[in-house]
């Protein structure tokens, strides 16, 4: 019986998520006559497809009790890194993209180390990163968005025809990713390691789990979504912008949060983080349409987080 109980609770989890969604996307419906065309679903995923990817990051850290305030800044200096190897020092495009990963694995790392070995609380440690990251992203672009990159690194900026429906590759990448990611939390050892940690690490730890490992693992493997999603901003803007991802790391929260994901760890769902991406990006589509100015998008969108973290927290202290 217990085990049937812990099976449904993803699913019930992910239950209000999706319900604040389809009542969003009824709501938005009828303001506008274009919000429910195919047309304008595939808009809203190409711009969050960025976002998603870091989200997925951002949702292995906050499982094990994290958090990662410097995401979106990795984010940037990862594409400013990719797009200056190609462009100004003559790398092949695939060198160039690997050398923009390798940087945000690195952030990760650091992450880690100081979260695992020194025990600093990752709040801290990610706030300092962040700004860190930042900084040498505007020291080493000199503030300059790095343009004329080969179409090669553009790829996933590109196009098909689904039905009468323009859907961009980064968009199945990202749609790709989360169903690996899912896969890899549901069906393997290092998965179910991962919600151990962040549910009780020091009975994970007495159940023979490496938690410092897995702790590591993480924060490394979210900096190679950050490099990921890195390709995806240069692949959607056609350049390197050392001014992009200075909201994401608030963004990437509000989504996990909204999916259902507990900020105290060891609770939550990727299927979840994806739903909470795509309220956001109905939200601010829809806000959009209706000709609601930006800064109240930014308005609507910091009261859905607050709602979903009292939430959360309700539902903490019941359990």
């Amino acid at each position: 019986m217990t085990s049937r109980i812990k099976q449904a609770l993803p699913a019930m989890t992910v239950l209000g998520p999706v319900m604040a969604l389809l009542a969003a996307i009824v709501f938005f419906s009828t303001q506008s006559d274009r919000f429910l065309s195919g047309q304008n679903f595939s808009l809203i995923l190409q711009q969050v497809m960025v976002l998603g990817v870091i989200a997925i990051g951002q949702t292995l850290i906050i499982l094990t009790a994290g958090i990662d305030l410097s995401c979106g800044m990795a984010m940037a200096l990862g594409s400013v890194v990719t797009t200056k190897f190609a462009v100004d020092y003559g790398l092949p495009p695939s060198l160039a993209i690997l050398c923009g990963m390798l940087v945000c694995v690195l952030i990760g790392f650091v992450n880690g180390a100081l979260v695992t070995s020194i025990k600093l609380p990752p709040f801290i440690v990610t706030l300092g990163t962040m700004n860190i990251a930042f900084a040498v992203t505007q020291i080493y672009s000199q503030s300059q968005t790095v343009t004329g990159i080969p179409d090669a690194m553009t790829f996933f900026g590109n196009t098909f025809h689904l039905g009468g429906t323009v859907v961009t590759y980064g968009t199945v990448l990202m749609l790709a990713l989360y169903v690996l990611t899912w896969l890899f939390l549901r069906e393997t050892a290092p998965g179910r390691h991962l919600y151990a940690v962040g549910n009780n690490p020091e009975a994970a730890r007495l159940t023979g789990i490496a938690t410092g490992r897995v702790l590591l693992g993480v924060y490394m493997v979210a900096g190679l979504f950050y490099g990921i999603a890195a390709l995806l901003s240069v692949a959607r803007m056609g350049v390197g912008d050392p001014q992009g991802g200075q909201t994401d790391n608030l963004d990437s929260i509000t989504a996990v949060v909204l999916g259902g994901t507990s900020l105290f760890g060891g609770r939550g769902s990727i299927i979840g983080t994806f739903v909470g991406v795509l309220i956001v990006g109905v939200f601010r589509n829809g806000l959009t349409l209706m000709g609601v100015p930006s800064v109240y998008q930014i308005l609507v969108t910091g009261i859905l987080v607050i709602l979903a973290v009292a939430t959360d927290q309700l539902t903490h202290k019941k359990g």
